[in-house]
């Protein structure tokens, strides 16, 4: 999907399916994980450094930047790691790192790499910016900041022609969707204090996602409440307000979800290339903003809300441990065989059963995401209308599939 250059889509790629999956929604740039130095480490299959040079060769292909993150907080045993990441990653042209901790952004710089100050910096104000030009030409800015204070920051930046290592003026990076946390930009401490495994290192245990009893320490008293998630926000999404964002000076946005599955990965990014392509070619309108927001509510979401961009004190919470999506996917097979002449694969199904007329989901390293309804199913060389368990069947596909891709079949949700 062709878009003018004046935004970004960064979409997350925490397996090789969702790197695809990126792909084929028309992301910008994708973000992924090295090793165990990224805030997705527990969350998401992360790549190895053996997968650099191939990553880079499906990103360079696609016409995709590619940027790693290194925003753990750094301890010194960690140092030789991160050097050896920087260094791969320059090797094998990967397109800049993304960082905050100082030891992370002084040797990136020193070897010339790229970097991206992350959103565990928590940068908040233009001085900050100003500091961070020094190294870094795009930053990306802490979550809790109003549009208005965005805009005063990006106003500032151009006023005062702050230019990052390659002269050219700083961009502004924020996040535009995905799950929030309680703390400050992702700063938590509580999966640390709790369960001795630390948020900040990648490991989060997610005390926030669960439900609480409010009490009196004193008396005993409990507290009624209308919600027990009290520390569990509903998802970020500024698809609703994306023309006031871009006006805001944003050129970079970002989608939440390394550990998200390969279709929301697909779904989001469409939906925030396609917002974004609307602002900038003035078709953007509300009918379009209800149509995305109905697509992004069939992906795992926690419900949703604007964030602080508009000027909220107080977040929403979500009430539900889960998500609130109104689809789910089943697994039922995986290709066992597949024709290209034809276009034609073929499978043996495992449980339940598929009918004509059921929506369907493919995934794999390669082909990322292929969704389609079944329009035939053949089953001993002739045409039925539904499979069970047990049957070898083959279905005919618009698009190719490999032999291992494994098959879902969609399904409403009580939130449907």
């Amino acid at each position: 999907m062709s878009r003018k250059k004046e935004v970004e889509i960064m979409a997350p790629a925490g397996s090789w399916e969702s790197l695809q999956a990126a792909i084929q929604g028309g992301a910008d740039s994708i973000y992924f994980g090295i090793e165990q130095l990224n805030m997705r480490a527990r969350a998401s299959n992360n790549f190895t450094l053996e997968d650099l040079v191939e990553i880079a060769n499906i990103c360079d292909k696609n016409g995709v930047k590619s940027y790693i993150t290194l925003n753990t907080i750094i301890y010194d045993h960690d140092l030789t790691l991160m050097k050896n990441i920087v260094d791969t990653a320059k090797e094998c042209k990967i397109t800049a790192i993304i960082a905050s901790d100082q030891a992370v952004i002084s040797y990136a710089s020193s070897i010339k790499m790229a970097i991206h100050i992350s959103t565990q910096a928590n940068v908040t104000n233009l001085e900050t910016v100003r500091f961070y030009s020094h190294f870094a030409d795009v930053v990306v800015l802490s979550r809790e900041l109003s549009l208005l204070q965005v805009k005063e920051i990006t106003k500032g930046i151009e006023k005062e022609q702050i230019e990052g290592p390659s002269g050219n003026l700083v961009q502004i990076e924020m996040f535009a969707h995905g799950a929030l946390c309680v703390a400050v930009s992702g700063k938590c401490y509580m999966s640390l204090h709790t369960a001795n495994s630390s948020a900040n290192r990648g490991a989060c245990t997610q005390n926030c996602r669960k439900t609480y009893i409010v009490s009196d320490k004193e008396t005993g008293c409990k507290f009624e409440i209308d919600n027990e998630y009290i520390m569990s926000p509903k998802d970020l999404c500024t698809i609703g307000f994306m023309d006031q964002v871009l006006d805001a000076g944003v050129t970079v946005l970002k989608l939440e979800g390394r550990g998200r599955s390969p279709e929301y990965v697909k779904v989001v990014t469409q939906c925030y290339s396609e917002a974004a392509n609307a602002c900038l070619g003035g078709t953007y309108n509300q009918k379009e903003v209800n149509g995305w927001i109905s697509r992004l509510e069939t992906v795992y979401n926690r419900g949703f809300w604007d964030g602080y961009y508009l000027g909220r004190k107080l977040g929403e919470f979500s009430g539900v441990g889960g998500s609130r999506s109104t689809k789910k996917k089943i697994f039922i097979s995986k290709t066992s065989r597949y024709y290209p002449k034809l276009g034609v694969a073929e499978f043996d199904l495992v449980t339940g059963n598929l009918q004509k007329g059921d929506t369907i989901l493919i995934t794999g390293k390669v082909t990322g995401v292929l969704e389609t309804t079944v329009d035939e199913i053949h089953l001993n060389r002739s045409l039925v209308t539904e499979v069970q368990k047990g049957d070898h069947f083959s279905l005919r596909l618009d698009e190719p599939v490999r032999v291992g891709d494994k098959l879902y079949k969609v399904v409403d949700t009580e939130y449907a």
